[in-house]
């Protein structure tokens, strides 16, 4: 039963770290609270502090699901674009196409283009991941409709046909690293939907328990089979060694019986010799 607790609490002491390791290696771009028309950037950062890829496509929905958001589409990163969105690193969209929503030409970013560059990459190349923000969004839309009243009707149609194209589903998140960084000041995510990830911590928690539980009950089980498989090996040898103990016995009592009968025939032929 020690052993049993002592397992536990390892797994939990496991699971804790693992958790604070994933959640500090996530970036986003803007910083927090600062989305640009609800859109904001997911990166993945190593132990060195560089941005690497590592993102699927699948994977990638995941992430933006664990920050309590969902995956932007391209409707919805173009308009950030138009806002003023500016990023060096694809990043995948609901449409599953990599994007980089470019303002300036440069020759390491978007193959030297602007506007928004599509790569319609196999869904299992790994990239960042632009998400979406619903209710920074439409903050963002009132707060241009009062600055700005002549172009309220353009903006509104512009953010709700964003807003429509908002989609979600699930698939189990992967931090595989690739070879690229760039310069992007990133900050710390917000973990809106961190209250989800300790469900699933728990789930997985649960169940490695249950297996190591498993696992320590098989062990015993085996454990007292072997003793009794052994204790009836025993048990038989002893019955088979005291059988031939008790044929030996026989045989001996029989070869002396035997030979004392002999002896007493041969006294009797003398007698009868010697009366002759």
């Amino acid at each position: 039963m020690n052993i049993i607790w002592v397992c536990i609490s390892s797994l939990l002491a496991f699971s804790s770290v693992f958790s604070d390791q994933n959640t500090s290696n996530i970036k986003v771009f803007p910083a927090a609270n600062q989305s640009t028309a609800g859109v904001t950037q997911v990166s993945y950062q190593n132990n060195q502090n560089q941005l690497q890829y590592a993102f699927n496509a699948s994977e990638a929905r995941k992430i933006c699901q664990s920050l309590g958001l969902s995956i932007a589409s391209k409707a919805q990163v173009k308009e950030a674009l138009s806002r003023g969105l500016e990023t060096c690193r694809y990043g995948w969209t609901d449409e599953q196409i990599a994007v980089i929503p470019r303002i300036h030409a440069l020759a390491n970013c978007g193959q030297n283009k602007t506007g928004l560059v599509l790569w319609r990459a196999p869904v299992t190349n790994r990239f960042d991941v632009f998400c979406f923000n619903e209710s920074d969004a439409i903050i963002q839309l009132k707060d241009t409709v009062t600055n700005n009243p002549l172009s309220s009707s353009e903006h509104a149609n512009s953010v709700n046909s964003t807003l429509s194209t908002s989609s979600s589903s699930t698939h189990p998140p992967s931090f595989t690293s690739t070879d690229e960084t760039v310069s992007n000041e990133v900050e710390p995510a917000r973990f809106v939907g961190s209250a989800q990830t300790f469900a699933g911590s728990k789930v997985v928690l649960i169940s490695c328990i249950c297996g190591l539980l498993f696992t320590i009950m098989s062990l015993v089980a085996y454990l007292k089979l072997g003793r009794h498989c052994h204790l009836r090996s025993d048990e038989k040898q002893q019955q088979q060694q005291q059988d031939y103990t008790q044929t030996e016995e026989w045989i001996s009592v029989k070869t002396i019986a035997e030979t004392t009968k002999e002896v007493q025939q041969d006294q009797r032929i003398d007698v009868d010799d010697g009366e002759e």
